[in-house]
């Protein structure tokens, strides 16, 4: 296996991870862990999309990784507003 492969499978890993974790109940679709499972397991399999120059999954995993990322932005302004 490449470099690129165990990027990918890292990525659809923590991803897989994360609806593991969120259907099983041990965590919720706005909590942290899930949030930061899906940020970076979308971005290490949009990377690893981008270096098999495959437009596709980069457009899938690049949103992904966008709604991740605003969900991340969201939470973190929640817990600023409720700590002050």
């Amino acid at each position: 296996m490449t470099a690129v492969d165990w990027i990918g499978f890292a990525g659809v890993a923590l991803i897989l991870l994360a609806y593991v974790l969120n259907i099983s109940g041990k965590t919720d679709r706005d909590h942290l862990v899930f949030i930061l499972l899906n940020l970076v397991g979308a971005s290490l399999a949009c990377l690893a999309s981008v270096l098999l120059d495959y437009l596709p999954f980069v457009i899938l995993e690049g949103a992904w990784a966008a709604v991740s990322l605003a969900a991340l932005v969201r939470q973190i302004r929640k817990r600023h507003v409720r700590n002050h």
